[in-house]
């Protein structure tokens, strides 16, 4: 039912790409032209010549602002194509700010966002072998279904967990010491908490039965891949998609960068101000337009709101997936704090928090204050650890490295843990100001 015999993976060539590419990018656009929201906007794009960059690149950046400025009850009139009978199920955008967008999926767009998930399993190398512990959230929120139903095509065993709102973390921990799966699928900060409620229960993930972690829906910094490993002793694969589109690239065995599924969507790597296209190696904006799944919502160049950098595919006999450009994910756009003058990254941070072994969890919150604003970072400690101590030399090495002097609040283990029980992306990262 879900076979894809147009898309043969991984592609014999990049020429056999590019064919793909050029059929499929003028359908993308011929069915954008029929959306009521893109009339009038694309009428200067000379449909013959869309395989020439500069031409392309007349069409306009889409943003997630634009689409939430449309009325939610007017969203399939106004932004989508084809039919309402033409939905099987509906996706919810995954972002931790802003209203979220549900949008619509047709049968052939299932065939097509199933196939870039089935991806993720296959570059990381699993099979009928393994047992597949999926963490991810359950529900209208598509990843942790996509995971799991892609996992049973492949004949990978299951266990549907969801995240800790669906199956508390106590019981996720049991299931894996009792069923032992041999791959965890899931959020990476959700896999930290894990194991810190693993710790209390005095159970060691790191020597547990899983060996494969696959992770995506955040950054994962450096400081955040060795806590991972460290903690489940597992290896560890960085995965990267969105909703509008599906799945997008994942990385292989060699931990090198992720390799991106140039024969789903297309991709530019923009800088930020210009709009125009930056080296390779070089950071910007990601922007992509799904060439298959657009049956329903007609995205074309869709800002992802990432900073990624990329280097093009360099074939090699010995790597059959070398066809495929690389991407390394740097930093969410909205991932900033401004706070007296100073530009806090949440990435940075989030990096700096994670190398902290006797910090086991965090979050951080900015208030307005009569004078300056509050920089609040809130601190759960690692078993034994001396909150005074720990808050004493953190004040000092974040005020050497941040520019900025924070409050600290020790909370009690497992406060974090219950808290962000109900997100679908963990939010760290709290601006009270002007709330």
């Amino acid at each position: 039912m879900w076979e894809t015999p147009e898309l043969p993976f991984p592609a014999k060539s990049i020429a056999d790409i590019e064919r793909v590419r050029s059929a499929r990018k003028k359908l993308a656009v011929e069915r954008a032209k029929s959306s009521a929201f893109f009339k009038g906007r694309l009428d200067h794009i000379n449909m013959d010549k869309l395989d020439d960059p500069d031409e392309w690149r007349k069409i306009p950046i889409l943003t997630k602002d634009e689409l939430r400025h449309l009325a939610p009850e007017r969203f399939f009139d106004d932004f989508c194509v084809g039919r309402r009978s033409q939905i099987v199920e509906y996706w919810r955008s995954g972002g931790a700010t802003g209203r979220p967008l549900f949008y619509p999926r047709s049968l052939d767009d299932m065939r097509f966002g199933l196939e870039a998930f089935r991806r993720l399993w296959l570059t990381a190398g699993a099979g009928p072998d393994d047992l597949a512990h999926i963490a991810y959230p359950l529900g209208i929120h598509p990843v942790g279904s996509l995971f799991a139903r892609t996992a049973e095509e492949l004949g990978i065993g299951t266990i549907w967990c969801g995240a800790g709102n669906s199956t508390p973390s106590e019981l996720q921990v049991e299931l894996i010491e009792t069923l032992k799966p041999t791959v965890f699928a899931g959020m990476a900060s959700y896999g930290l908490q894990l194991a810190q409620v693993a710790e209390r229960m005095g159970v060691d993930l790191a020597k547990s039965s899983v060996t494969k972690f696959l992770t995506a829906a955040e950054p994962l910094s450096s400081g955040k891949r060795e806590r991972v490993q460290k903690l489940w002793g597992a290896e560890v694969y960085d995965q990267f998609g969105c909703t509008e589109g599906s799945a997008l690239a994942s990385e292989t065995a060699s931990h090198d960068g992720m390799r991106f599924w140039s024969d789903l969507y297309d991709f530019e790597v923009v800088d930020e101000d210009t709009e125009q296209p930056v080296a390779e190696g070089e950071i910007g904006l990601l922007v992509i337009t799904p060439l298959w799944n657009n049956n329903i919502t007609p995205f074309l160049r869709w800002n992802m709101g990432d900073y990624v950098k990329w280097q093009r595919a360099d074939p090699n006999a010995d790597d059959p997936l070398s066809v495929y450009p690389m991407l390394w994910h740097a930093a969410r756009t909205s991932g900033f704090f401004k706070v007296s003058g100073i530009n806090i990254n949440h990435a940075d941070f989030d990096d700096y928090m994670l190398r902290q072994l006797d910090v086991a969890d965090y979050k951080v919150e900015v208030e307005e204050t009569e004078t300056l604003d509050a920089f609040r970072v809130s601190i759960e400690l690692s078993g034994g650890a001396d909150g005074g101590a720990v808050s004493g030399r953190l004040a000092g090495d974040i005020k050497s490295k941040f520019e900025l002097t924070p409050e600290f609040e020790i909370l009690n283990a497992g406060t974090l843990e219950a808290e962000f029980r109900n997100q679908v992306k963990q939010n760290r990262f709290i601006d009270k100001r002007g709330a």
